[in-house]
Order: C-alpha cells, then structure tokens, then sequence
C-alpha cells in the first residue's frame, strides 16, 4: 500500500475477477472489503456462488503471466499444491476435426486444473494482505448513491440471518458478481440509461466428471483436447488432477446435452471423432456423479457506451462480459483488467469510469473476436455474420488443417488462442504462405464414427 492511500474500496464477489481486483485495489486502498453470499474463508469444494467450478478450468498463456504480474510466484505454488502446468504447444494434445495438431515448442505455459483449487490459491494469498477482509454470507442489496445519482458512497448488504442492512462506505465499489450481475438494473433506477450489449446464444452444456484411471492416458502431457468444430460440434477436455486422477468436461451445443447418467456420459465420449478420451475413461472409476453446466449465451456488456456514468462505480470480469467456456478466456480477461484497474490506480486520483471502461473494452476486442468468431462458425448459431467473419472462418479452418502438418502454423494459432498475439497475427504474410503451402487437407486422418453410438455394456465403475 503507499504512502497516499485511498480510503475504503468495497468488491462485491470475491470471484476470480474480484480476487485480482482486491489484489491491486489493497496497494491503492487503506481497506478493501470482499463482499460474498457464500461462505469462503476455509472453501475447497464447489461453492453454490460458482456452479461452474465443477468443470475444467485454466489460465491461457496471457493469464497466466498477467497473474505473475499480480501475485509473484503463483504459478510455482500452483504446481507445488498439485495443478498442473505445461507448455501450450507440447503439454496439450489438440485435436480438431479429429486430427491432432503438430506439436510445437511455443515457451508459454498454461496452468489449469479443478477450479476450487485454483481459487484457494488466490484466494489466500489476497485474504493474507494487509488491509483486506472478506465478508461472508451477506447479499448484496444495491449500491448507496448521491441524491442526483451521480456518485456511488457505498453498498447496501445484508446478512443472512440478519433482520436488518448495512449500510458499507466506500470511496470505490467495483462490481464483480459475474454474468448475474445487477449493475445495469441499478443504473437505469439511477437514471443513467439502459446498457447496451451484444449477445451470441450458443446453447453450451458442459458435463463433467473426475475418474480414477487403470492405466496413464496422458504419457506426460496436461490435457487431451478434441475441441468442438461445425464438422463435429462435439467436444472434450480431458485433464490430469495428478496421480492416477483426472477431470473430463465433455462439451455439446445447442440442446445437445452430454449426459449426466454414467452410461450416456460414456457413450457420448465414444462418440467422439477421437479415441483417446473414451480409451481414457472406459475402464476408469467414477470419482464422482457427472454433473452439468449450462451455458446460455456469450454475452458483452458495452459500459463504454453509456452516455451517463456514475463515479465510484467499476465492472470487471463476467459482469462486463462473459465468454463461450470452451475458450478458457474468463479467468485471463479477468487478471488483464486487473492489471488495468493497476493502471488507473496509479496516478493516485480516482479511476474514472468512462476511461477505466474505454480501456477494458480495447483489451476485450481480441478475446471476444475469438470466442464470437468461433461460435458464429457454427451455422446453427444466431448471429450477424459479416464478410470479415465469414472470411476469418473459412481461413481457420485452413489454419487448422496446416497445423496438423506444419508447428509454425500450430505455434501461430495457439499464440492467438492464448491471447498473446491479437487475431490478426494469424493473417501475417509469413504465416498465411505456410497455410497456403500446406493444403487444405489434415494429414493424421482420424476417421469420426458416423451415425449413432451404441451405449457401452453397464458395469459397476465405482
């Protein structure tokens, strides 16, 4: 903290985006308080504030040198609590179309794993700073404002259990609730307008289950990846928790659901257009039931656009935009607007909302060209479809289909999904030639099964 600290800064949800908020907000701020409806000092299982921490969750390879930059050292006491790390290019077999992309030595890790765990990381390495504190089990109610509406002074929660509110102070209030966020409710009641924001339904299901393997699917790599594409809108994230344990997330759109009975869950990893995850899993033990995850629509919150905005009043993470999972951006936009909040923190006045939000949106342009670029791929998808989007999408499925024979094609790729090099990198003349060079056919042809699977034979698995 300096030496001209802030007062008091309040952080409504002590997410992953509140967590990093907390952390750069405690070297501005003599007090930040973390705001939660759930009981967190001691949670190291699935909280009811975050369903989805019962799927496969990561940091891309932006995220995770941007939470370098917020807490030194993470990622080394990640790997010494048991998450697992590993090159993008080298430590992820990437399979699209069902044919696996080459290999490439890219330098950039991911680090990823079982939610719950990442989040106690973070999570007590933030609670441990001086001048932050966590109030738990408290619902947020709405912001305190100004007469006119044009300043928030504070947060109004309330207990459970208790019969009345409190009313917290707060020089800033950051707003961190994710995509139920109640902000634009709030601000059309303060007379700032409707917020505008683009929406793609995407109709996603994640189900998802741990195992106990019978033998080592993964032969020293992290995760298994056969990533869903128009060709086959089926997908799957197979994981290692370490040891003999791991975390499958098998993935469906629009209304195609992945099972949560054991025998269906099984039967749609069979189907596939690879192997290796129904190999994995056939003669593993169930660790747990599967559970789903439903993912009704990418949605962008366009705060910049506000004609109106009241001060002492920030968004971050999902609240302002939440992406298609599959992606694994939401964990890294959220470390990246931590390092702007950082930014706006350090000429020592205010953040202003119109700037702060400005600022945001520039770094949110990439990652949502990705994930609503990739989803409009999909022809059942709703959603404008311009020249420039239909062209980026014939292009990456040639870019697909050269990575499997060329690792300077897969090490461009993967540099753009792991949001180290914005989308155009891709188009770059050198990269482009490589693509052409290569053809339009995948080599390492892995035949897809066709028509429907048969459910395999019940047995007991744990």
């Amino acid at each position: 903290m300096s030496d001209t600290a802030r007062g008091r800064a309040v952080v409504l949800g002590a997410s992953m985006a509140g967590l990093f908020a907390a952390k750069v907000l405690a070297e501005a701020y003599r007090e930040v308080v973390l705001v939660d409806r759930d009981r967190l000092a001691d949670a190291t299982e699935v909280r009811r504030g975050a369903p989805q921490g019962r799927h496969l969750h990561g940091l891309l390879a932006r995220g995770q040198q941007a939470i370098e930059e917020l807490l030194p050292g993470f990622t080394d006491e990640a790997t010494a609590a048991g998450l697992r790390s590993g090159d993008l290019g080298t430590r992820i077999r990437w399979y699209f179309n069902g044919h696996r992309l080459k290999p490439a030595e890219t330098g950039l890790l991911v680090v990823g794993g079982y939610r719950p765990g990442i989040e106690a990381l973070v999570r007590r390495r933030v609670l441990a700073l001086s001048g932050v504190r966590l109030v738990e089990d408290a619902d947020v109610v709405a912001p305190v404002a100004t007469a006119d509406g044009s300043r928030i002074t504070g947060v109004r929660i309330h207990h459970r259990g208790a019969d009345v509110a409190e009313v917290i102070d707060a020089d800033l209030v950051v707003d961190a609730t994710g995509r139920g966020s109640r902000t634009p409710a709030w601000l059309t009641e303060l007379g700032h307008g409707p917020v505008p924001e683009e929406r793609i339904k995407i109709g996603l299901t994640y189900t998802s289950a741990r195992f106990r393997f019978s033998h080592d699917p993964f032969h020293g790599d992290v995760s298994i990846n056969p990533v869903a594409t128009p060709a086959h809108p089926r997908g799957a994230f197979l994981a290692t928790l370490g040891g003999d344990t791991g975390l499958l997330s098998l993935t469906g759109i629009l209304g195609d659901e992945p099972p949560t009975d054991r025998e269906g869950f099984l039967a749609y990893a069979a189907s596939l257009p690879v192997p290796d995850i129904i190999d994995a899993v056939r003669d593993a033990e169930f660790l747990d039931e599967p559970a789903s995850f439903r993912f009704p629509a990418s949605v962008r919150r366009r705060y910049e656009r506000v004609s109106r905005l009241p001060e002492g009043l920030l968004v971050v993470g999902d609240a302002v935009c939440t992406f298609n999972p599959v992606y694994g951006q939401g964990m890294t936009v959220a470390a990246l607007e931590a390092l702007i909040l950082r930014r706006h923190l350090a000429g020592g006045g205010a953040p202003r909302p119109r700037a702060f939000f400005a600022d945001i949106s520039r770094q949110l342009d990439a990652p949502w060209e990705v994930a609503a670029g990739g989803d409009l791929a999909h022809p059942r998808v709703e959603g404008p479809r311009p020249f420039k989007v239909r062209m980026a999408n014939a292009y990456i499925a040639r870019v697909h289909a050269a990575a499997t024979r060329d690792s300077r094609v897969t090490d461009a790729f993967l540099r753009v999904a792991g949001l180290i090099d914005p989308p155009q990198a891709i188009m770059r003349p050198s990269v482009m030639l490589r693509v052409l060079r290569a053809g339009g056919q995948p080599a390492g042809s892995v035949a897809a099964p066709s028509g429907p699977v048969a459910r395999p034979p019940a047995r007991d698995r744990g």
